[in-house]
């Protein structure tokens, strides 16, 4: 079947605030596509405390990611390290992130991590400065690129611990690490939270108005001998670091490059044949942050730059179905809409599924 899922995350606002949102929006291709479509899979409610977001457990179980432990986040960091260019051999490695955590009211914080704005020489620096407190214990530390770092520790089995997405803006209390290593982490992220603390660099950032590097995310642990993912789809498309990794690794024969994929690009995605995945993240940041504003522009541009020539295409018969696979921070929808159900003149195009 021709068929293309679209995979939006953070689509679904709040519900306290969904109706003013959808008010205010302007999206008639999106409006058209969940008036038209009907229900691919039942509603899906997450605990509000996962150490995932919704649409991180669907790509996870999509691409039959395993977890190292229940309630942990996706077991990532294999596939991230071979995509950057990495082979680990052996052991349970994890991924490493430098973050920064402020100080709320009575708690601290952990920003989005891809506000940080930290270049290669910054990180090379801070990695320079952490690596002797990882060696002095054992632990091994690998370079991955300037947000990403990797370190072995393999008695760490059973380690369960959080996305930086699910964690992000949140008290970092319910979403540090817990289990085995869960003593051991917190001293070494401490140890290196004094010695960046010392450095002059993050001073230099705080006065060019970026937020200091303060703190080390942990998450992703995974056996260094995971085997290949397994995919129903020929093409994932619009994929970003992690997800990009081991959509990329999948044992699917004609696996198409899973990239980001520029909105002048659409005719290269509708020339591809069978399933396919297309990733649209742009809702993420601004719903992390709570820009409601900023919000209601990207689902806008979205539905211009992309659901509008999709519907369009699924008219044209360049498509059979568009599925839609709706997120927020703790539910998920999954519609299917067809050539032919667009012919349901009766349903008038509503963004009401939104605020369901």
């Amino acid at each position: 079947m021709n068929q293309l899922d679209i995979l939006l995350p953070f689509s679904l606002p709040p519900a306290p605030m969904a109706r003013d949102l959808l008010r205010q929006c302007k999206a008639p291709a999106l409006a058209m596509l969940l008036a038209r479509g009907t229900a691919a899979a039942a509603p899906r409610a997450f605990d509000p405390f996962s150490r995932a977001l919704p649409h991180e457990h669907w790509l996870s179980e999509r691409f039959g990611l395993p977890r190292l432990a229940q309630d942990s986040s996706p077991a990532a960091a294999a596939a991230l390290m071979r995509a950057l260019g990495h082979a680990p051999a052996a052991g349970l490695w994890f991924v490493l992130h430098p973050a920064h955590i402020h100080v709320a009211r009575d708690h601290l914080v952990l920003t989005d991590i891809g506000q940080l704005q930290l270049d290669h020489a910054q990180s090379q620096r801070l990695f320079a400065a952490a690596q002797p407190l990882f060696t002095e214990i054992g632990h091994e530390l690998v370079y991955g690129d300037a947000s990403t770092w990797f370190f072995r520790a393999d008695d760490w089995v059973g380690l369960r611990t959080s996305t930086p997405s699910a964690a992000s803006g949140r008290n970092v209390d319910i979403w540090m690490p817990e289990g085995p290593g869960e003593l051991a982490w917190r001293k070494l992220q401490n140890e290196v939270q004094m010695q960046w603390f010392a450095d002059a660099m993050n001073e230099e950032r705080e006065m060019q108005g970026m937020k200091a590097v303060n703190s080390l995310w942990i998450w992703g642990g995974a056996d260094a001998a995971q085997a290949a993912f397994k995919t129903p789809y020929a093409a994932s498309l619009g994929m970003r670091g992690w997800m990009q990794a081991f959509a990329a690794q999948t044992d699917a024969a004609d696996q198409a490059a899973a990239t980001a994929l520029p909105a002048g690009q659409l005719a290269e995605l509708l020339s591809l044949k069978g399933e396919r995945l297309l990733l649209l993240d742009q809702l993420i940041e601004a719903a992390l942050a709570e820009e409601w504003g900023l919000w209601l522009q990207s689902m806008e541009t979205l539905d211009r730059e992309w659901l509008a020539p999709l519907l369009q295409a699924l008219r044209d018969g360049q498509l059979d179905a568009i599925g839609l696979v709706l997120t927020g921070s703790e539910q998920l929808l999954h519609l299917q809409t067809t050539r032919g159900s667009l012919r349901k003149f009766w349903l008038k195009p509503s963004l009401s599924t939104l605020s369901a």
